[in-house]
């Protein structure tokens, strides 16, 4: 099984970084604990996220929600300059309403198949203006600069959702070869609980299984049964942290014995499954 990498940590509600990069830059498909938004400034950069491929331009901003499987394609002796935004995925919900939902943006994005938006004059726009602001307030001191930084990260989110919501950004229809892939890949993580095959899916999307993996490898960068197992074991690490027991959780995910499951998970997180109860039993 390819093993993706957990990449990058956060320690905070959130975080921001203003890179620049030059020279050959190369990334294997890995996944973050936390979201991550993106604002692409220059470069010459295709982003691939769960199964589908953009071709960024200056200004376009990238959701990467938390488990998503994604890495950049970085055109060498171009400079790659961005801002990065890390953000705990539970930060946002303390900030959720009847009459708003900071994290609408992102529930969009899945539901929408699209994981980059794309605003026109940027630099007109009040969205840059607050990520001006952002950027300023969180590489300068000053007094209560942790609450202040708070404060207009907030207001970003807000700007970037009032955007969204009123369709003064364009979420990028997905670039894929086969639009059955993402119907694929919304069954499997839609079913990740029960028992799943390759034969099985096959049968659903009336496709052969040989033309399906092939199919999958070349849409995606990694063979259906990795996708799977990297889905399962994301989601029996959420479920543990939960403190669902062991037991449960690894029949709960789609394993069909304990001894599968734990090798399995000790592999791909370097812990074994009781140990990720005991770890987050004492961050609490």
């Amino acid at each position: 099984m390819i093993n993706y990498e957990k990449r990058g940590y956060l320690n905070s509600n959130f975080k921001l970084f203003h890179l620049m990069d030059e020279g050959k830059q190369s990334y294997d498909y890995h996944y973050h604990d936390f979201d991550k938004i993106i604002i692409f400034i220059q470069g010459s950069v295709t982003y691939r996220i769960e199964g589908c491929a953009y071709s960024l331009e200056p200004y376009d901003i990238i959701l990467v929600s938390h488990n998503d499987i994604h890495r950049p394609d970085i055109a060498a002796h171009i400079p790659y300059e961005r801002i990065i935004v890390y953000l705990s995925p539970g930060f946002l919900n303390a900030y959720q309403s009847d009459d708003y939902d900071l994290s609408a943006c992102f529930q969009k994005s899945r539901e929408l198949h699209s994981h980059v938006l794309r605003i026109h004059s940027m630099e007109k726009s009040s969205l840059y203006r607050t990520l001006t602001n952002l950027e300023y307030a969180c590489t300068h001191d000053g007094y209560a600069k942790d609450l202040y930084c708070q404060v207009v990260f907030l207001e970003f989110m807000i700007q970037l959702n009032r955007a969204s919501l009123t369709n003064r950004v364009q979420y990028l229809p997905p670039s894929t070869g086969d639009a059955r892939i993402l119907s694929i890949m919304d069954h499997i993580n839609s079913h990740l609980t029960e028992d799943m095959t390759v034969d099985l899916i096959a049968e659903s999307f009336f496709i052969s299984r040989y033309h399906l993996m092939h199919l999958f490898k070349e849409e995606t960068g990694y063979t259906l049964f990795d996708y799977i197992t990297e889905k399962r074991l994301l989601l029996a690490r959420e479920r543990l942290r939960t403190g669902i027991s062991v037991t449960d959780v690894c029949f709960s995910c789609g394993f069909k014995n304990y001894s599968t499951f734990s090798r399995a998970y000790k592999n791909k997180f370097h812990i074994s499954p009781s140990e990720t109860i005991k770890e987050d039993t004492i961050l609490l």
